[in-house]
């Protein structure tokens, strides 16, 4: 019974041991172009279980919108 109790809380506390990644928002990111260079690799180097988490959502969106701001100021836009 000791052990089924031990067993229970140590499993508890491992699960509640890992802290949730901080979801950066895209307006974040487009500040932060080393942040967002860091995520971009982050997710293209496991895209099967990266892909559609919430960081890796905004980094592809912070770098497309960050492209596009440099393609209109190339552009004299």
């Amino acid at each position: 019974m000791k052990f089924l109790v031990l067993f229970t809380l140590g499993l508890s506390l491992f699960g509640c041991s890992k802290q949730p990644e901080r979801t950066y928002s895209v307006d974040e990111l487009m500040a932060n172009q080393t942040l967002l260079s860091d995520l971009i690799a982050k997710c293209k180097s496991n895209p099967g279980e990266l892909r559609e988490t919430p960081n890796c959502v905004n980094a592809k969106a912070a770098d497309w919108k960050s492209r596009l701001e440099r393609m209109g100021k190339a552009l004299g836009g």
